[in-house]
């Protein structure tokens, strides 16, 4: 199945219905290169980007490079977040879409739209996520659950990908969009995911269960006078 050639039946958001994630060379040894951001961080943004693709029935695509090698095995949280993930062996290949068995797991989901992160942002998530604007898909490349060795490197890399005609964003953003709204049965699996891309979101539920708890409690009292 071919991607979209026209920019104008694109819809500027991410939908559900027509989106695919792809998550490739989240490993272990790579990781350890990471300097633009905090490294337990990052690993919590992938993780929860695979969970969120499973509320939001996406197919989940992964892949590694050379993971017998130093940049180690997938971290195990992708698989277990998002189990129907399709992995893809790689033969060497840099370029994930150099790849074909990839680039045919991609076409094969039918979807127009790919949410895209990669470790390394300038190699991983940059080259694929080109490529496959290249080849006519919408691509949005989440660039806080991606991560490389300097902010410096980011920037760069978030300018080539823009020029590329690549939509940057981050993972809350992504959950967002993909959740639509709070009126749905997962919503608290959902507000769950919030917690693991920014720890402090919890404090915030907290607070709010404590405070229906003192508003509950206040009409039990009220109530037995």
């Amino acid at each position: 199945m071919s991607a979209p050639a026209n920019f104008n039946d694109r819809k500027p958001t991410i939908d559900p219905a027509n989106a695919a994630m792809l998550l490739i060379d989240h490993q272990s040894g790579l990781f350890q290169t990471i300097g633009d951001m905090p490294m337990p961080e990052l690993r919590q943004r992938a993780a929860a980007l695979a969970r969120m693709a499973t509320l939001a029935k996406l197919p989940v695509i992964t892949t590694a490079s050379v993971p017998q090698g130093p940049n180690g095995p997938l971290i195990p949280e992708i698989h277990e977040n998002a189990p129907h993930a399709r992995y893809v062996a790689r033969k060497g290949e840099i370029n994930a879409w150099d790849n074909p068995d990839f680039v045919a797991a991609v076409r094969e989901t039918g979807k127009k739209q790919l949410i895209i992160a990669g470790t390394i942002t300038s190699v991983c998530m940059a080259f694929p996520s080109i490529s496959a604007v290249h080849e006519g898909y919408q691509v949005f490349a989440v660039v806080d659950a991606s991560g490389t060795y300097s902010k410096m490197a980011q920037e760069i890399t978030l300018a080539r990908v823009v020029q590329a005609g690549v939509v940057p964003m981050d993972t809350a953003a992504v959950a967002s969009e993909l959740q639509g709204s709070w009126n749905r049965a997962d919503a608290m699996e959902w507000a769950n995911i919030y917690t693991r891309i920014f720890p402090p979101y919890q404090l915030l539920i907290e607070s709010y269960a404590k405070a229906q708890d003192v508003a509950n409690n206040k009409e039990v009292l009220d109530s037995q006078r």
